[in-house]
């Protein structure tokens, strides 16, 4: 599995177009092959973390080169973030546990 993390921080007055193109980038990730799940948070601090996960880093470039994820990052870079890192990570061990 490969996790990818992407730390941002939003530009005040990108708020509410922001959230229309995330909207729709989340379902479009959601249609491709090898994908997992994904999660947003957003700290007090106003960062905010997204979590993406694939299934194999073929499938991770397959996502970051399709036109409209790619429209979508170049639209954040010119108007929605002051600034971002993007962490990409293979999986070594996953352990978990669950109350039945």
């Amino acid at each position: 599995m490969i996790v990818t993390v992407f730390r941002s921080r939003l530009r005040e007055e990108a708020q509410d177009e922001y959230l229309q193109w995330a909207t729709r980038i989340g379902e479009l990730a959601k249609s491709m092959p090898g994908y997992i799940s994904h999660k947003g948070f957003v700290a007090l601090d106003g960062e905010r973390v997204t979590i993406v996960e694939f299934e194999t880093e073929d499938q991770v470039r397959a996502w970051a080169m399709h036109p409209e994820h790619m429209a979508a990052k170049k639209k954040g870079r010119s108007t929605f973030y002051s600034e971002y890192r993007i962490q990409v990570c293979t999986v070594q061990r996953v352990h978990s546990y669950r109350v039945a």
